[in-house]
This record gives structure tokens, sequence and C-alpha cells, in this order.
């Protein structure tokens, strides 16, 4: 099979079941989102080659297959996903956002509290997980924005939510286990270079 077909040519793609819409349509936007998401994710995990996070690398792979998953629920209409005897679309479901906060939870275990805000950064793959944070709540964003106008499975907002705090917290430690500093903000904080 050829990785070009030309169907989308003329701006429009195919959803799964047979249905198409614009490439600017608001559900195409939200599963890009998310297919970005899960690109920048596989970036982060490249970053963390150091032994101290396989427990990480691991954690991030499941949440990986998990968005691609919730990129194919958000590519399948509700319509499509009630018709489903000709094929079933998993979808994200609570159990997958308890998943993540018991993941937070552990993790918190291993940080000092946090007293003020950071600057995203410090080693590679804390850095990029701040990124993959930031990827998550636009993701979060435009799905919120589909689910004004469309019907869409209401736990995939949930989970994203979530999964920005997961982030936030692996940047941390991440970090942490490479001897990254963090860098607190500072308001009204002046150029110092």
């Amino acid at each position: 099979m050829k990785i070009y077909t030309k169907r989308g040519d003329l701006g429009e793609t195919d959803l799964f079941g047979g249905d198409r819409a614009r490439k600017d349509d608001a559900r195409v936007e939200a599963y890009g989102t998310v297919d970005e998401l899960n690109a920048v994710v596989g970036l982060a995990v490249a970053e963390m080659v150091a032994p101290q996070h396989a427990d990480l690398i691991e954690r991030l792979t499941t949440i990986q297959a998990r968005l691609f998953e919730m990129g194919a629920d958000l590519a399948t209409t509700e319509e499509r996903h009630a018709a489903a005897s000709t094929f079933a679309v998993p979808r994200i479901t609570d159990g997958a956002t308890k998943e993540l906060e018991a993941w937070i939870d552990a993790l918190e275990e291993e940080l000092p509290p946090l007293t003020s805000f950071i600057l995203p950064g410090g080693s590679r793959g804390g850095a990029s997980l701040h990124v993959a944070r930031g990827v998550c709540r636009r993701a979060e964003r435009e799905v919120v924005r589909l689910a004004e106008t469309e019907a869409i499975n209401a736990e995939i907002v949930v989970y994203l939510n979530r999964l920005s705090d997961l982030l936030f917290v692996m940047s941390r430690v991440a970090n942490r286990r490479d001897g990254a500093t963090e860098t607190t903000w500072r308001a009204n904080r002046i150029n110092e270079g």
C-alpha cells in the first residue's frame, strides 16, 4: 500500500468508518493535536536514555498507546461508535485516568513540595516533558472546543487534564534524577544576564 492516496489533496480527510471531514474541522484539529502530543511524548522518551528513567519510559510508552487509541476515538463520530457492529474503536475509560492519578501520587513521593512556580527547562528529558505538557494542554483545549459542537467520549477531557499534571510531575522527577536545578519564577524579574 502506498503512503500517499491523494484523497486529501482538496482539503478533506477520511474519518474512521468512512465519513469525510475538512482538514480544518474541529474533530481533525482535536485528533491531530493528540497525534502531535504523541510525537512529542516519543521525543521525550528518546531524550531519557539513562537507566534511572526506565519507569518513566515504560509509563510514557503506555501513554503513547493510549493517545493512539484516543486519536482513533476522536476520529470516529458518535454515530459510528454506536454502529460498532462493523468495527470497534478502543475508548479511554476512567480506569486509564485513575492509573495516571496513581502514577502521579507515586512520583510525587520523590519530590520536595512545590513552593513556587518553576520555569520549564532542566535536563533534556525534563525540558522535553515540559514541552509535552504544553502540547497536552493545547490538545485538551481542542477537545473541549470539539465537545461544544459534537458528542465525544467525555473521559478524554478528564484524561488529558490529568495527563498534563502527570507530565509536569514527570518533568520534575526527570530533572531531579538528572541533577538538574529547577529555576523558580519571581514576579517582576528583570534581565539578570
